[in-house]
């Protein structure tokens, strides 16, 4: 290995930062699909690490001119990878490094940070063309892509079956030379978790860099910050969430500290209890405002149906209850094919061909209504 340069990031203006983050911490992924992009032109390229868990470590995915061509986890502690080498100089190499696990709220000590890149004397970093939109994705599992990578039948939940490239935000992105971010949580909904935890509802975090980041260590590198809308401006908002909502039903209730109980209920006869439900209906138009709120200009997407859609009622009237009482034209429900036993992946989750059939949709949809004015319509 020849001598190499090390730059920190901020010496290298060109390499693009992907996913919340604070500028005076770009180099700390925080979320899922966080990361660097560049174009680099030199023959060899790795990259610095610093990386901690306690109980989940974080994995990371490198593409090479749009190739996957590694994925990997990150020891404690400092590291180095390596990206490429031996390659042409002087001919530019466009290099995205994702990070495939989520966010973890339940382990403080997670952590991964981008710290420096070492390089080749033998080449520069090259300004990137401006992507031609922005998207961001809010969601569960479904968004942090559980499942999407591992065997059918695994079910440890484990870092290693986490994937942002086998992932429906990913391929929708890619297929619009969009740039995007992630906020999901594994198992959070609208109202509350699979477990019905209060806390585990996503909407409350929305607004910080990244709120779900707990610990001192996290809130130091900015995670509880508020997140600065105006800097980056997403052209469509896309929201996966009311799942783990539907699962919360069927699910014993959850305790809190203070000893008392929550639980979405059922009726006698299986049904939604009406109180219940109309919590939910108004939870969607809630989250729906706030999200308005903060993208005054996007689309908003909201997107239900790749794990089942008992609770579309629900959502359909959250949808139709914000429209109504906000007159936005530019928001609508959207139907995604259920993933099947053929498209399913581990964890009974949806798989890498399910994720596939839903970028197809949704890439068709933002095709059709990002490019007219006036109302979107709702794809059923």
């Amino acid at each position: 290995m020849e001598i190499l340069e090390t730059s920190p990031l901020a010496a290298l203006p060109a390499v693009r930062v992907l996913g919340r983050h604070t500028p005076d911490h770009p180099e700390t992924l925080f979320w899922t699909a966080g990361g660097l992009e560049m174009l680099y032109t030199g023959s060899e390229l790795w990259v610095e690490w610093e990386a901690d868990y306690s109980t989940m470590e974080p994995w990371v995915s490198v593409e090479l001119n749009g190739g996957w061509i590694s994925r990997f986890a990150l020891p404690k502690g400092r590291s180095r990878s390596c990206l490429f080498r031996g390659m042409t100089p002087g001919k530019a190499k466009r290099v995205r490094i994702i990070k495939d696990s989520q966010a973890m709220f339940d382990d403080p000590a997670h952590l991964l940070r981008a710290t420096a890149l070492c390089h080749a004397p033998d080449g520069a970093f090259l300004p990137l063309p401006e992507p031609k939109l922005r998207l961001e994705f809010v969601g569960d599992s479904i968004t942090s892509g559980e499942g999407a990578i591992g065997a059918v039948g695994e079910e440890d939940w484990v870092g290693a079956f986490f994937s942002a490239e086998n992932n429906y935000a990913r391929m929708t992105a890619d297929a619009l030379g969009a740039e995007y971010r992630c906020i999901c949580q594994s198992g959070w909904g609208v109202l509350c978790g699979w477990d019905n935890d209060p806390r585990h509802a996503l909407p409350g975090y929305y607004t910080r860099v990244c709120g779900v980041a707990q610990g001192g260590r996290n809130a130091a590198l900015g995670a509880q910050a508020e997140n600065d809308f105006a800097a980056w401006r997403p052209d469509a908002v896309i929201i996966n969430l009311g799942t783990n909502d539907e699962h919360a039903f069927s699910n014993p209730p959850w305790t809190g500290p203070d000893g008392a109980q929550h639980k979405l209920r059922t009726l006698p006869d299986g049904r939604f209890d009406p109180a219940d439900a109309e919590r939910l209906t108004q939870a969607v138009c809630d989250f729906l405002a706030l999200v308005r709120s903060k993208n005054p200009q996007a689309l908003l997407v909201w997107a239900c149906g790749m794990l089942g859609g008992g609770l579309a009622p629900q959502l359909e009237a959250g949808m139709e209850r914000y429209r109504a009482q906000s007159g936005d034209r530019r928001a609508a429900l959207l139907h995604l094919p259920e993933t099947t036993p053929a498209t399913v992946g581990a964890r009974r989750h949806p798989g890498a061909a399910a994720h596939r059939a839903v970028a197809g949709v949704l890439t068709s949809y933002l095709q059709t209504n990002l490019a007219k004015e006036g109302d979107c319509y709702v794809h059923a």
